[in-house]
Formats: C-alpha cells, sequence, structure tokens
C-alpha cells in the first residue's frame, strides 16, 4: 500500500479526506502526525498555494503528497472571500465570525446577486522535485442564503445552498455532501487521472 502524506491540519479536511479516500488503497497520512507545520500560503491563486502545500510536505516527509487549496468566491463581492476563506475575518479558521462577516458583507443583497461556488485545486506529488504534478481543479455552485441553516460540516457550509437543491450543505448528510462537493469532484478527476497515467 502507497503511503501518502495529506498536506493539511484542518479538521474539517482531513476527515473528508478521510471519507473520500477510505476505498483508495492508499494509506493517508495526516502531515501533523508526522510533525510537519503547516506551510506559508504565499501564492496568489489556489494552484499557487495548492503546489506549495504539496512541495513542502514531500520535501519534509519524503512521500508522496496531496495538497488541496479551497475556498469560496461571491460573485457580488468580486471573488471574495477567495484565497482568504479561512481567514476573512481574522483569524484563521474561525467559522462563525467568517460566516457573520459575509452575512454582513451581503446584507440586503436579493437572491438573484447573492451566486457563489466553492472551489478546491488538488495537487499531487511524486517527490518535491516533480516537474510534473497532477492537478485537478472543481468548483460547486450555489448561492448565499439570508442566514446559517443546519450544524453539520464545516467553514461556510451553513450559509451556501447548493444549485438544484433545497438544503445547505450543513444540512446534507456526508456521504451526499461528498459526492457532489467540490472536493469530492476534484478528487474524483484526480483519480481519473491516476487511473490514466497507470493505464
Amino acid at each position: 500500500m502507497s503511503r501518502i502524506v495529506l498536506a493539511s491540519s484542518n479538521p474539517g479536511k482531513l476527515r473528508e479526506f478521510g471519507a473520500l479516500l477510505a476505498d483508495s488503497g492508499l494509506e493517508v497520512i495526516p502531515q501533523a502526525s508526522l510533525g510537519i507545520a503547516d506551510a506559508e500560503e504565499t501564492g496568489l491563486t489556489f494552484v499557487e498555494n495548492a503546489l506549495l502545500k504539496a512541495r513542502h510536505a514531500a520535501q519534509a516527509s519524503g512521500l508522496l503528497a496531496l495538497a488541496d487549496d479551497s475556498g469560496l468566491c461571491v460573485d457580488h463581492l468580486h471573488g471574495a472571500p477567495g484565497l482568504y476563506s479561512a481567514r476573512y475575518s481574522g483569524g484563521h479558521g474561525d467559522a462563525a465570525a467568517n460566516n457573520a462577516k459575509l452575512l454582513r458583507a451581503l446584507d440586503g443583497v436579493p437572491d438573484e446577486h447573492r451566486g457563489a461556488f466553492f472551489i478546491c485545486v488538488l495537487v499531487l506529488l511524486q517527490h518535491a522535485d516533480d516537474p510534473a504534478p497532477l492537478i485537478a481543479e472543481a468548483r460547486w455552485h450555489g448561492h448565499i442564503l439570508a442566514e446559517g441553516r443546519g450544524s453539520g460540516g464545516f467553514g461556510y457550509n451553513p450559509v451556501f445552498l447548493p444549485d438544484g437543491y433545497d438544503l445547505s450543505v450543513a444540512e446534507m448528510d456526508d456521504a451526499l455532501k461528498n459526492r457532489l462537493s467540490h472536493r469530492g469532484q476534484a478528487l474524483a478527476l484526480l483519480h481519473d487521472r491516476l487511473r490514466e497515467l497507470h493505464a
């Protein structure tokens, strides 16, 4: 079984990846369990940040590395919170404060102008100097609710209503969310790319 280091310390992401990779045949090792700290995210795009994180984890561990960079982009806010989704309100990972700031920013904005999408970019490196990383990107479109609903998941899940559904992401069960989500879609694309490589 191949060992792969997951370049994230976000507990919500680790749970999601654990579920999504359960049948992958990979032994997934969170970077924190190897004493690897988070990489500094100095990129200007999701792709750059995912590459930085994967390279950092591969270099420190000597293993294959999988990293994701993801966030929420809101049309009315010109793509914000975007790269700064986790620290939109100032502190890193304070979901309640991030959601409150987002809802304030959209206060009075009608439904038809509250379009948004989650984006996930996954990068898989065979080693730190891998010149041909596998990259997969997916987007999950919907809009921002006027107030949060549900208690499942993490981050902006309570305020995001996916297109075609009347449940917020926080009201969905894990199986449905993982099938539909930006992270689930990106991982499915990555699986396909891996199959092509080994065909």
